[in-house]
């Protein structure tokens, strides 16, 4: 069983000062403070740790790169697991990077349905416990990596429709997974863009962010782009 000190003094033989500093200011994490390590040394780490999960939530909450680990390395739980753990998952959310859109349980592929009633309720988390922003970009995520399938459209439009995009990274979130949506389904995708249900900003980013793709033919990138609203 690993320490907290032992965790922390293999951290800190691969820090970086000058990263850590770019982190604080990339970031904006008043609560945590960073260590400097980069992120193919945490995944790498997080795999070594893998099983450690129970020792690593007795951790305290100190360090950006222990929180990262933390997530990651309940990432590799199977779903029976994962599933008892998610709510703390969710609630360690605190700040652009730590949701984490790399934050896809790989076990959820498997347990979609099962899954739904959670991502739901992340999704109607605006304050309190979950944080509200994080836990519902998380939400939107784990549509995005797991459910851009046709029998899930219909759950997707109306997640979109209710996420409730008054803070930035939510709705980047949804705009994000519409484009998906687009290059995956565009047709049913269109039909949602142009429907009543669809917020004016997430609709603007997620053309934007389909016509950035070459996924999109230029024919469907001219047609979306004639569908930019401005008010």
């Amino acid at each position: 069983m690993v320490t907290y000190e032992e965790v922390l003094n293999i951290l800190r033989s691969y820090a970086e000062p000058e990263y850590a500093e770019f982190n604080k200011k990339i970031i904006c994490e008043k609560n945590l403070e960073f260590i400097g390590v980069r992120m193919p040394v945490l995944r790498s780490l997080a795999k070594k740790f893998k099983g450690e999960i129970v020792t690593f939530k007795t951790f305290p909450r100190e360090f950006y790169e222990v929180e990262f680990l933390k997530l990651a390395i309940a990432a590799f739980l199977p779903y029976e697991e994962f599933i008892t753990l998610s709510d703390w998952c969710v609630s360690l959310m605190s700040n652009w990077a730590l949701w984490c859109d790399c934050f896809a349980p790989s076990c959820i592929k498997k347990h979609r349905e099962d899954f739904i009633p959670s991502i739901k309720k992340y999704l109607s988390c605006c304050e309190g416990r979950f944080e509200g922003e994080y836990s519902r970009r998380f939400a939107l995520t784990t549509l995005l990596h797991f459910y851009v399938d046709e029998e899930y459209l219909d759950l997707i439009f109306d997640c979109i429709s209710n996420c409730q995009p008054n803070k930035y990274y939510v709705m980047m979130g949804a705009a994000w997974l519409l484009a998906e949506v687009l290059v995956k389904h565009y047709s049913q995708g269109i039909a949602y863009l142009n429907s009543t249900m669809c917020d004016i900003n997430i609709k603007n980013k997620a053309i934007s962010k389909a016509c950035d793709s070459f996924r999109i033919s230029a024919e469907q990138k001219a047609e979306l782009k004639s569908y930019r609203r401005k008010s």
